[in-house]
């Protein structure tokens, strides 16, 4: 599973159509398909029914607010370390004494 994955998912969830998602995404609509179903296949199921319309499978529903928190996350490890690289050496150096006293390893 990878994160660009998710994210097309995601996009597809809200949008409901692979042209838009796609576009949305910036990137082929063969593209977000692929990804979506390479997805599928490490989930093991169909995310998505296709026809009629496109609209979340059961796998979809149950998994969707798993790859919400997974991307938000993704997004908070992303301003973290934006936020990190902005400081002062000096302060980069003194917060990661202070993190490492935190979160002690095993």
């Amino acid at each position: 599973m990878q994160l660009y994955q998710i994210r097309y998912f995601l996009a597809l969830c809200e949008e409901l159509n692979f042209t838009c998602a796609a576009r949305r995404c910036g990137v082929s609509q063969p593209s977000l398909t692929n990804g979506i179903g390479a997805l599928e296949r490490d989930l093991g199921g169909t995310l998505f029914h296709r026809k009629p319309s496109i609209a979340l499978s059961a796998l979809g529903c149950v998994v969707r607010p798993h790859l919400v928190e997974i991307a938000r996350n993704a997004e908070r490890a992303c301003e973290a370390a934006r936020a990190l690289a902005l400081r002062p050496v000096a302060e980069v150096s003194t917060h990661q004494a202070a993190g490492s006293l935190e979160h002690p390893s095993n």
